[in-house]
């Protein structure tokens, strides 16, 4: 058995230099817990862009822009050090944690942000880096779009696992590319919830016959910055919650074990066998002996993508 944890908590919105202070007490709360894998929201750090639900296309531009300059400067640059005190505590802890976050391209233009989701091992190091492939609806105008370069199962002590972010969970192939890497834990951070989405995660369980973890986004109107453009016509005053978060935990079978902890702030720990992902695969594995390769076949490209490839000129 490995006890996991999903952490529906909010983030301090806007403010990363916050909320990774927050991660690191979280990690050695849930740590001394027994929590062996520790899971966080999709774009914890430093908070989802709800407001893109809210505003008009093209019709609030001054409040978008402002928003986004603030989103910006507060999303994550991987090559600088902003994340070592939750690396030092993966590491102090020993245990394993996957986080969603707001990230600041540091390749090209160095003025992207990418919704992402990282995992870091036992030993401090960032092991995968996903970049979410298709942002949804007005997500696009915030977030560019990711590749498969992270579409990648990891050798975890908690076990075989690998990560789709919200609405990408819907993407038949983007599932069977991690289904074929013989994942066991499968990762959903998320915005979403309500009913249609937890039926999305039994569905997948069953499909993939994996163990599948949904952490969700629960934010209240409080947890928005005093200084938040525009909130009382945003977000009225009576409207306490914006997202319900939804967490939830199903077994292999389909079936829910925890969840949906809806419009609550806490965590789900529980403990999973894990080899059920394995044991459950006799009557179907769609990656195995249920596929087909001579009759369908998937080419995953896991390259990084660049708009631009520089030669030398010597």
């Amino acid at each position: 058995m490995k006890k996991i944890a999903l952490i529906q908590e909010s983030p301090y919105v806007l403010d990363k230099k916050r909320t990774i202070e927050k991660a690191v007490e979280i990690i050695n709360s849930v740590s001394a817990k027994g929590a062996e894998l520790i899971v966080f929201p999709e774009a914890f750090i430093a908070g989802y862009p709800a407001w893109i639900w809210r505003l008009r296309p093209g019709g609030d531009r001054g409040i978008s822009e402002e928003l986004h300059v603030r989103l910006l400067k507060n999303a994550i640059d991987l090559s600088s050090d902003d994340l070592n005190p939750m690396l030092e505590a993966a590491k102090d802890n020993s245990v394993t944690v996957v986080c969603g976050i707001n990230e600041r391209d540091n390749a090209n233009s160095q003025s992207t942000i990418y919704n992402s989701v990282i995992t870091i091992d036992t030993q401090g190091q960032i092991i995968n880096h996903h970049r979410k492939l298709m942002p949804t609806n007005p997500e696009r105008m915030v977030w560019g779009f990711g590749d498969g370069h992270g579409l990648n199962v990891i050798d975890t002590p908690v076990g075989r696992i690998g990560s789709l972010i919200c609405w990408e969970n819907y993407m038949p192939l983007a599932r069977y590319s991690l289904y074929s890497q013989g994942i066991e834990i499968y990762i959903a951070p998320t915005y979403d919830s309500g009913d249609a989405w937890t039926g999305t995660m039994q569905h997948i369980a069953r499909e993939g016959k994996c163990w599948v973890l949904s952490c969700g986004v629960a934010l209240e109107r409080k947890d928005l910055p005093t200084d938040f453009p525009n909130i009382d016509e945003i977000y009225p005053a009576d409207e306490e919650w914006i997202n319900p978060g939804d967490s939830l935990v199903v077994s292999p079978s389909g079936e829910i074990v925890s969840g949906p902890l809806s419009k609550e702030k806490g965590y789900i720990i529980l403990d999973i066998d894990v080899d059920l992902a394995s044991t459950s695969k006799r009557a179907l594995d769609v990656a195995g002996h249920y596929s087909r390769p001579d009759v369908f076949k998937l080419e995953v490209d896991k390259t990084r993508q660049s708009p631009i490839h520089f030669k030398n000129s010597r």
